[in-house]
């Protein structure tokens, strides 16, 4: 018998309902089903002991469920209910198939590079930390216009960026919002940090593709705010002197697939790239 978690979209209906027969379907195999609509009242009790946390929904769900293993080193098996789904490994009408697959070892398994992130305010005893599989994402509040910050890598001074904001992504972020900042993309097996402006106020506007073992530190400058996000999940407002601290996280996303992954078949279905 498995301990299983779904992790389930609840503004998605199909992904709901589907939950509802997924259950019924893996409890009639003597398997163990846990609901994410328990997480409010017992949140480290859906994730512990699990054998497979099963997301339903899309890409940002498998985000939240990722940060909700909170480096527990259960694999994530995605069932898309979303759009175009990069992380997903299967479609809804897969979803039972999929999971008693992954139970029974008929599956890959990829491993994801994260960021940890370490936001130091000045008027603070002790600095928050976070760990992010796509981006951290400094960047202009609605009531400031251009942030400005220094930024260091590995201890070095490198410049000072007048922004919207910068992007801190993984390989795996490099297809979310880094890609709408025209950053490039980038292969989850080549283990790097990209670090790209949104809207820069300066004439250096490129992606900088950095090794993964670099230490990236911004430093807040002047009386203009600023807000840190973490795949989506606000840190904070940022304030003169405040620094985000990036670094290559211990922690490593484990993604369910069946057989090898390619890489382009989501970039040509999302930009039409096979009907040119």
């Amino acid at each position: 018998m498995a301990e299983i978690g779904l992790y389930v979209h609840e503004f998605r209906p199909e992904a709901m309902s589907n939950s509802v027969e997924l259950t019924e379907l893996l409890q009639g195999k003597g398997h163990s089903v846990r609901q994410s609509s328990d997480l409010k009242e017992n949140p480290s009790g859906f994730v512990d002991d699990l054998d497979l946390l099963v997301s339903m929904g899309g890409d940002g769900s498998i985000l939240r469920a990722i940060n909700l293993l909170d480096g527990r080193p259960t694999p994530v098996l995605g069932i898309n209910f979303g759009q175009l789904g990069y992380l997903t490994a299967a479609e809804p009408s897969e979803a039972f198939d999929a999971v008693i697959r992954t139970l029974e070892g008929n599956y890959d398994l990829e491993e994801r590079m994260m960021l940890k992130v370490s936001v130091e305010r000045e008027q603070a005893e002790s600095a928050i930390e976070d760990h992010a599989l796509n981006e951290v994402v400094v960047e202009r509040t609605a009531a400031s216009q251009t942030v400005r910050m220094n930024v260091s890598m590995d201890g070095s001074f490198f410049t000072s960026y007048a922004a919207d904001g910068l992007i801190i992504s993984t390989p795996t972020g490099s297809t979310a919002y880094a890609f709408s900042a025209r950053g490039p993309i980038v292969d989850f097996s080549h283990h790097s940090i990209q670090v790209t402006p949104v809207s820069p106020h300066m004439l250096f506007d490129r992606t900088l593709v950095l090794a993964p073992s670099t230490q990236l530190e911004l430093q807040i400058l002047g009386d203009r705010t600023a807000t840190c996000t973490v795949d989506g999940r606000e840190m904070g407002v940022l304030e003169e002197k405040d620094r985000v601290v990036c670094t290559r996280s211990d922690r490593i996303a484990k993604l369910v697939t069946f057989g090898k992954r390619d890489f382009l078949d989501p970039l040509k279905t999302k930009f039409g790239l096979e009907d040119r």
